[in-house]
C-alpha cells in the first residue's frame, strides 16, 4: 500500500435481498421431492438432508405440491404456491426482491426495509429476532427463517404456520444453494437459475480483475474486537474480492484481542461507516491500515447479507478498490453510483452499522438479534477458547448475538 485512500461507495439498490443454526440437524442440506405427501403422513422431523449442494429438483419440474426438508429436520409441505410470504431474515428478502417475487412479501424484518417498497409491508421484528404476534397477523402461507432465528422457529409452527429453516450459509455456493431453494419454494426456478448464473459471472470477474494485482491483507471489524474470519460468508467475500483476510487462521466471528489484531496488522480495512472512524481508533490505529488510512467503504446490507446481490455488489467493489490501490498512488477514490431503486443508498436505514466501527452491534437483527445482517453461519460459535480471544461473558455474548444478526 502505498498512499492513504479512502474508497466511499454507495452502490445501488437494484430489484434484488441467514444467525445461530437450529439444534445439531442444522447443518443438514435441504432436501425437495415434488410429489405429494403420503396421505395421512405428518411433517417428517428429525429427517435427515441429502449431502448434494444444491436442493434437489427436477429441471423441468418447478411445480407444486413441494416437499423439502429444513435446517431442523422438518420436512414441510406447500401444496401450491405461496401467496402470502414473511421473511424474518433481510437475506431472503433480498432474495425475493432480486428474483422478482417482492409483490408476494407481507411482512418484513427492520433491516429489509431498505428495499425497494419494503416499507410497505409488515415490519415483523422485536427487539429481538422476530416477534410471533406480528409474523402471525400478516396471515402467511409461508415464513422464509434465518439459521440464527432457531428461537423463533417452534413458537410460529405452534401457531400453525408453515416455516422454512436456513441452514448457515458460509459460502458464495451455500448462498447460490439458498436462492435455489427459496426458488424452488415459491416456483421461481428459472429465475433463481438466472440470478445465480448473474452472481457466478460476477465473482469470475472479479477474481479475473485482481488476478494480477497484488492481494492486501485485510480485515473487516465488527466492533468490540469481533472480526470476521474463516468458515464465513464475508471471509468469501473478501478473497473472491482479490484479498487476503489476516483474520482467516480463526473461525467464525471470533473476539480478538487488540494485541493479535496488531500482530495480523491488516494493510486495507473493510469498513460501512462513510467516516471510517475506526482507523482513528485502536488498536487499527496502529495498523499499516490505520497508519496509512486505508480502507474501502462498503455498502452494509450487502455485505452483511448473505445473498446474490450482496455477493454481485460486494465483490465488484471490493475488487475495484484493489485494483485502485495498485494504480492510484495519491487521494481518494469515489466508486459512488447512482440508485436505481427510488433513491436509495444502500444504507441502513436506522443508521444502525453492525459493521464494524463499534457502533450499535445489534444491528439489523437479521437472524436471531433482530433480522438485520450478518447471519450466523456457525451456529452462534464466537471461537471465544481459542488463542487471543477475550472473555466472552454474557454480556458480550448478547452483543455477538446482534452482531451475527446483521448478517444474515
Amino acid at each position: 500500500m502505498r498512499n492513504s485512500f479512502a474508497i466511499a461507495m454507495a452502490v445501488l439498490v437494484t430489484t434484488a435481498l441467514l444467525g445461530g443454526v437450529a439444534g445439531t440437524a442444522a447443518g443438514a442440506q435441504p432436501t425437495v421431492s415434488t410429489d405429494g405427501p403420503t396421505a395421512g403422513a405428518g411433517p417428517a422431523v428429525g429427517a435427515v438432508g441429502t449431502a448434494d449442494a444444491s436442493a434437489q429438483t427436477d429441471d423441468d419440474a418447478c411445480g407444486f405440491p413441494v416437499e423439502m426438508t429444513d435446517a431442523t429436520g422438518t420436512t414441510i409441505t406447500l401444496n401450491e404456491s405461496p401467496d402470502r410470504i414473511t421473511t424474518i431474515n433481510p437475506s431472503a428478502a433480498q432474495t425475493l426482491w432480486e428474483l422478482g417475487e417482492q409483490d408476494r412479501v407481507v411482512g418484513v424484518s427492520q433491516f429489509a426495509l431498505y428495499l425497494d417498497g419494503a416499507d410497505e409491508r409488515a415490519n415483523v421484528s422485536a427487539e429481538f429476532g422476530a416477534s410471533v404476534e406480528r409474523v402471525v397477523d400478516t396471515e402467511p402461507d409461508l415464513v422464509l427463517a434465518p439459521n440464527s432465528s432457531s428461537a423463533d422457529v417452534e413458537p410460529l409452527r405452534e401457531q400453525g404456520l408453515t416455516v422454512y429453516h436456513f441452514p448457515a450459509a458460509t459460502s458464495i455456493d451455500d448462498i447460490a444453494e439458498k436462492t435455489e431453494v427459496i426458488g424452488r419454494l415459491v416456483g421461481a426456478c428459472d429465475a433463481a437459475s438466472e440470478t445465480n448464473a448473474e452472481m457466478y459471472d460476477a465473482v469470475d470477474a472479479a477474481e479475473n480483475r485482481t488476478a494480477d494485482v497484488d492481494r492486501p491483507a485485510a480485515l473487516y471489524p465488527l466492533g468490540g474486537g469481533y472480526v470476521a474470519a474463516n468458515n464465513t460468508f464475508i471471509d468469501a467475500i473478501m478473497t473472491a474480492g482479490g484479498t487476503d483476510n489476516v483474520a482467516a487462521e480463526y473461525e467464525a466471528y471470533p473476539e480478538l484481542s487488540d494485541e493479535v489484531i496488531l500482530e495480523t496488522n491488516p494493510e486495507l480495512l473493510l469498513v460501512t461507516d462513510s467516516e471510517a472512524s475506526i482507523l482513528g481508533q485502536e488498536p487499527y490505529a496502529s495498523t499499516t491500515a490505520g497508519t496509512e488510512g486505508n480502507y474501502v467503504v462498503m455498502n452494509q446490507n450487502y455485505l452483511n447479507q448473505p445473498a446474490p446481490r450482496s455477493v454481485i455488489e460486494s465483490t465488484t467493489t471490493l475488487s475495484e478498490a484493489v485494483v485502485e490501490i495498485q494504480a492510484d498512488g495519491e487521494g481518494s477514490t469515489d466508486q459512488s453510483s447512482g440508485d436505481a431503486d427510488g433513491g436509495e443508498d444502500g444504507s441502513t436505514t436506522d443508521g444502525d452499522d453492525s459493521s464494524g466501527d463499534g457502533e450499535d452491534g445489534s444491528n439489523d437483527g437479521e437472524d436471531g438479534s433482530n433480522d438485520g445482517g450478518m447471519e450466523d453461519e456457525t451456529g452462534g460459535d464466537t471461537g471465544a477458547e481459542s488463542p487471543g480471544f477475550g472473555v466472552v461473558a454474557a454480556a458480550i455474548a448478547l452483543l455477538a448475538i446482534g452482531l451475527l444478526a446483521r448478517r444474515e
